[in-house]
């Protein structure tokens, strides 16, 4: 087969990487007052080019930074919109894995006037990178706009800004649209927005929890393929966007479970991006039949290998899964990836720096034997 020269890449990644002990020492010694922004800074520069090299050396074709500079993977950016703000309240996501459950927690979100975009959002970590790699693609990963509803609902929206939530959606569109043509300036080939709302309405628990807020759990997932698709509908000439679903990623915990089975059908025929990196490290992922609704044109990133835990995948169990996604949607639209970041939050995943560069390897080595 002939190898790709776009994204997503036949061996692709989802984002974050673990940040290394010297930059989370870095991070607390600012939180602490001991040195200043400018010295954090100089850490995050150190640390993202290590990682950029360490990207290429295993032979992945796109790099990020690893997501170095944020403290989670959606609020850095959601917050830095025009009309959010934090609030004193908590907001709380329910996690488990298969030792026990744990909550994330961060400060809840308020939408207190319109939404706009005020500034190019990570404009100069992407620049930093566009300026580090060297044989790479830089990439850049950002929630999909759908993050901001789906973590509040209605009731984080105030209603005198927005009493029909329409203009919300309109406003919303704009911002990120807005966002992604600057970025196209900026040199951005490679986008992708990171989507836990597609993959958590597949479960039928969290479809509860939006019908408690009020919410249309049976067609929200509708509405937020429209939002995704308003956001790119101008998108720059020779940007590729993909999109990364998954059921939480939380200290190697995940928040939700179930096949892609209840969005399947209106995500992979009407979602307008190049790619689609799906969770499918284990069981909680159901099969790939879903993946007979992807049309020509479009690639699955399959997220075979697991981003929580050390231990390596048999390739031959990669392979074969491969092929069975294969009975599906056809083996020159399929790649391969981890099923997540390795570092979505802060903290990370409960693995090891080598058994992370490992499992990219593998990922490589797989991809280049399955596709050439």
């Amino acid at each position: 087969m002939a190898p790709r020269t776009a994204p997503p890449f036949r061996a692709d990644h989802v984002g974050s990487l673990l940040r290394p002990a010297r930059l989370l020492e870095a991070r607390q010694q600012h939180a602490d007052g001991a040195i200043t922004a400018d010295q954090l800074r100089e850490t995050e520069d150190d640390a993202i080019r290590d990682v950029v090299r360490m990207q290429e050396d295993v032979g992945l074709q796109s790099s990020t930074d690893g997501e170095f500079r944020r403290t989670s993977w959606h609020m850095d950016f959601i917050y830095r919109l025009g009309g959010v703000g934090r609030t004193d309240e908590k907001l709380t996501v329910h996690f488990r894995n298969e030792q026990g459950e744990l909550d994330f927690e961060s400060a809840a979100l308020r939408v207190h006037d319109r939404v706009t975009l005020q500034e190019t959002i990570f404009a100069e970590a992407f620049s930093f990178l566009k300026d580090t790699v060297k044989t790479a693609t830089p990439k850049l990963t950002i929630p999909s706009p759908n993050m901001l509803h789906y973590r509040g609902g209605r009731a984080s929206i105030d209603e005198q800004v927005y009493p029909e939530l329409e203009a919300f959606w309109e406003d919303l569109a704009a911002a990120y649209a807005e966002e992604v043509r600057r970025l196209g300036e900026l040199g951005c080939t490679y986008l992708q927005l990171d989507d836990t709302s597609l993959a958590y309405l597949n479960d039928p628990k969290q479809r509860d929890i939006v019908r408690s807020q009020g919410g249309d759990a049976e067609h929200q997932h509708e509405r937020y393929i429209q939002q995704i698709n308003a956001s790119l509908a101008g998108r720059p000439e020779g940007m590729n966007v993909t999109t990364h679903m998954c059921r939480g990623n939380f200290r190697s915990s995940w928040a939700a479970e179930g096949g892609y089975d209840f969005v399947a059908e209106a995500l992979f025929s009407e979602l307008d991006v190049d790619g689609f990196f799906l969770e499918y490290d284990d069981s909680r992922s159901g099969g790939f039949e879903p993946l007979r609704f992807v049309p020509p044109g479009k690639t699955v990133v399959l997220g075979l290998v697991t981003t929580k835990r050390g231990g390596l995948e048999d390739k031959d169990t990669l392979k074969r899964r491969i092929d069975e996604a294969s009975q599906y949607v056809p083996l020159d639209q399929l790649a391969l990836s981890p099923q997540c970041g390795f570092s979505s939050t802060v903290e990370g995943n409960a693995l090891t720096f080598d058994e992370q560069v490992a499992k990219l390897s593998l990922i490589v080595e797989t991809a280049a034997e399955v596709w050439g």
